[in-house]
């Protein structure tokens, strides 16, 4: 089983590993590409001001500007240690079990502006680069992505199950995933009063990514997500022969 994660704008600061070595990532065959960008970036950030223009942030964040143009050369953190935010406190892979840590970093996989595809274990170092940048003389990130990342989704062994926001889903899609939505629902027991959310969305999937790597039953179709979520305390209702909604 795949899960698949957006990454998060937050970041954890610092890290102890080695320096970043594209050797040391999973999906090899993403390296060209993430040279590519890396390389890109790295330039971008030499000059702060037309860094803040192309990655949306203001002045106050000139630290991250600083640590992107210097990613090659600093500590790495475990991708999943690196992300910080909603989604991400509540999958709260510091607080599993060891067996369980050990499943996350190999089930859950990052979508990443800057790296394409992560393994939760692979070793990254704190940078800024989001799905809406911009840089100079490219195709939009998502556009630059769809073609290299497309095989590599479409070759995921097992069950896939689809957690990435709109922006990151928007790299590259994979026709066979599970696909989950988060809704609110206003008045309870009435379906005809739920509707989208966004920060409730993070938490919910990040519950449900927890449920995934900490379960040690064979999870390979809709009804065994379903399971594991309702053991988890999330409602969970099958909308489709590979959808899933989860209810708030």
């Amino acid at each position: 089983m795949n899960v698949l994660l957006p990454p998060s704008e937050t970041k954890a600061p610092g890290g102890d590993g080695p320096p970043l070595a594209l050797s040391a990532l999973g999906f090899p065959e993403l390296n060209r590409r993430r040279t590519e960008l890396i390389a890109a970036v790295i330039a971008l950030c030499a000059d702060p001001v037309l860094a803040r223009s192309a990655l949306g942030v203001a002045a106050s964040k000139d630290g991250e500007i600083v640590a992107t143009a210097r990613l090659r050369t600093t500590g790495t953190r475990p991708a999943l240690h690196r992300y910080t935010g909603v989604l991400y406190d509540h999958l709260d892979v510091a607080g599993l079990p060891p067996a369980a840590r050990a499943r996350a970093a190999e089930r859950l996989v990052i979508t990443s502006a800057l790296f394409g595809l992560l393994r939760g274990g692979d070793p990254v170092p704190a940078y800024r680069f989001s799905a809406g940048t911009r840089l100079a003389g490219q195709p939009t990130v998502a556009a630059g992505w769809r073609p290299v990342l497309s095989p590599v989704l479409a070759g995921l062994d097992g069950l896939v199950v689809d957690l990435r926001s709109g922006a990151y889903a928007a790299f590259a899609p994979v026709p066979a995933a599970v696909t989950v939505r988060v809704l609110s629902e206003a008045v309870p027991g009435d379906p005809s009063t739920r509707s989208v959310v966004s920060h409730f969305a993070k938490a919910a999937k990040g519950r449900l990514a927890r449920a995934l790597v900490a379960t040690r039953a064979q999870v390979d179709d809709v009804p065994a997500v379903i399971r594991v979520a309702r053991r988890a305390g999330l409602r969970a209702e099958r909308t489709g022969e590979r959808s899933i909604d989860l209810i708030t």
